[in-house]
């Protein structure tokens, strides 16, 4: 559907807000949440176009290098020339834990203000978000010993460590998939290792120094699972197996962590033999929806957020969304927004 055309408005000086800012050393910053399909990075693109901001990427799997189309990250071309931050910053291989991201995450964000920019959190990862802007308390590092034989367990009897860890913490083992083996180890590992079923809150840091618009998308269901159901066939016909046939070109096993992400264990299993096309378009569609509806109970549960009933593309939600960063914007003064 074309676009609605929208009045020319000229664009605001962020650095203004920033260095005449009337609250001392507190700096605007907006995040962009909702479900997948949800149309967050199109409304991203908007918000940062208009204001002067960058992008920066708060889900886990487009961290990952040569994971595209099945993670949905814009396409170079389609970025505007806006600045994206924390894209394809992890190989196959690594991995990053919550606190991991937000130490970077909040490293970026400074580079951000020194330019005197705004910058535009958007991303699905709720509990990276959760980590950027409240803080997690102090966690034990990793232990390599103890991980390769929670590894190892697990790899000898999969989906072990996850009953494991609901027995040890129902609460957590509820937010992680059974398939997300990482986040299943590091569960385990910091249970056995504090002896605690969690750390206390009040441990936690949260970020200091800045003011956070936290806007929601929050779609009619059925259109989003119409959506999700095109993307979800469009993703398989316009290059998701050829994609992974390449990284397996490259030397990865397919057991790496981004292989455990929605598409690319269904491709995989195509690519081996092991499922048709259409039961791995099936399966994915299914896995999708069933994430979706995890994300919208997760940013359900936030606090602080600024509801939109819609879609990230569609431009009535963009023009209310567009207002409610001005009006934010504005309550910082000295400048004008």
């Amino acid at each position: 559907m074309p676009r609605m055309a929208r009045k020319t408005l000229p664009v605001i000086s962020i650095s203004a807000i920033i260095t005449r800012v009337t609250e001392p050393c507190v700096r605007p910053l907006v995040a962009i949440v909702g479900p997948t399909g949800s149309g967050k990075s199109a409304l991203a693109l908007e918000i940062a176009g208009r204001f002067s901001g960058e992008l920066v990427n708060c889900d886990s799997l487009q961290l990952y290098k040569g994971f595209d189309i099945g993670t949905a990250k814009t396409p170079l071309h389609e970025r505007r020339q806006i600045p994206h931050h924390l894209f394809d910053v992890l190989t196959p291989h690594g991995s990053f834990s919550a606190g991991e991201y937000a130490r970077m995450a909040r490293s970026v964000l400074a580079d951000i203000f020194s330019r005197g920019s705004l910058p535009v959190i958007v991303g699905g990862t709720g509990f990276y978000l959760r980590a950027l802007l409240y803080g997690l308390p102090a966690l034990p590092q990793k232990d390599e010993v103890l991980r390769d034989q929670l590894k190892r367990r697990e790899d000898a009897r999969p989906g072990s460590l996850h009953r494991i860890l609901s027995r040890l913490d129902r609460e957590s083992a509820a937010q992680i998939h059974p398939n997300d083996v990482q986040k299943t180890i590091r569960a385990v590992e910091l249970r056995l290792l504090t002896k605690e079923t969690r750390p206390p809150k009040d441990l936690a840091q949260p970020l200091k120094g800045v003011r956070a618009l936290i806007l929601g998308l929050d779609p009619d269901r059925t259109e989003l699972g119409t959506r999700l159901e095109r993307r979800t066939h469009e993703m398989f016909s316009h290059g998701l197996l050829e994609e992974v046939r390449e990284l397996l070109a490259q030397g990865l096993a397919g057991k790496e962590k981004p292989f455990e992400s929605l598409g690319y264990r269904q491709a995989l299993e195509v690519l081996r033999g092991e499922n048709t096309l259409e039961q791995a378009i099936e399966s994915t569609l299914i896995a999708t929806r069933q994430y979706a509806k995890r994300q919208r109970t997760w940013f359900r549960r936030e606090p602080n957020v600024t509801w939109l009933y819609g879609f990230g593309n569609d431009p009535a939600i963009d023009d209310t969304a567009l207002g409610y960063v001005r009006n934010f914007l504005s309550s910082f003064g000295g400048a004008r927004v």
